[in-house]
């Protein structure tokens, strides 16, 4: 049996240890069903301050993630180009549905990338990113909220994660 690795990529990596820790995530990761591994991109920043966010390349309100600690975290983590699809949490992606689990389900490892401010800058969406998933049609304060949803329901449908094989 593979375990599906979900490898998240995020500014706030301890709001997913409390949830990430309970019930069903919690079984799945003890079987081996899955690992969550979690990346502050603060920690591939270059200044001492540990900027992550810059005005928007092009103009435009507001700010964004600038591009060179998230391609530099991503990259350090998995390799260039990275090995396995790099997913974006925007609400400008494709809606997240119970077939969008089912396929992704099907995969053995996933990179989760949370945006924050405003968005991410246009190039990490054209240069990394290998798909874009929205929750629904609103906007929240960043992806991470959106990529414990994407955990769950994912881990749910492996075989194994639920008590009954109908469960899910």
């Amino acid at each position: 049996m593979t375990t599906l690795r979900f490898d998240v990529f995020t500014l706030f990596p301890e709001v997913f240890k409390p949830y990430l820790d309970t019930s069903i995530l919690q079984r799945a990761q003890d079987n081996f069903l899955v690992e969550v591994n979690l990346y502050n991109i603060r920690d591939w920043t270059t200044d001492r301050h540990h900027v992550c966010d810059d005005m928007p390349y092009g103009g435009g309100g507001g700010m964004v993630m600038k591009p060179e600690p998230i391609f530099t975290a991503v990259e350090a983590v998995l390799g260039v180009p990275p090995s396995c699809p790099v997913v974006l949490l925007t609400p400008q992606g494709r809606v997240f549905t119970q077939a969008v689990a089912e396929e992704l389900s099907q995969q053995t490892h996933l990179a989760l990338l949370c945006g924050r401010y405003e968005g991410i800058d246009e190039r990490v969406r054209e240069y990394l990113v290998t798909d874009q998933i929205s929750i629904g049609d609103y906007v929240l304060s960043g992806g991470e909220l959106p990529a414990m949803v994407l955990i769950d329901a994912i881990t749910r449908l492996i075989p194994g994660a639920l008590g009954d094989p109908e469960g899910a």
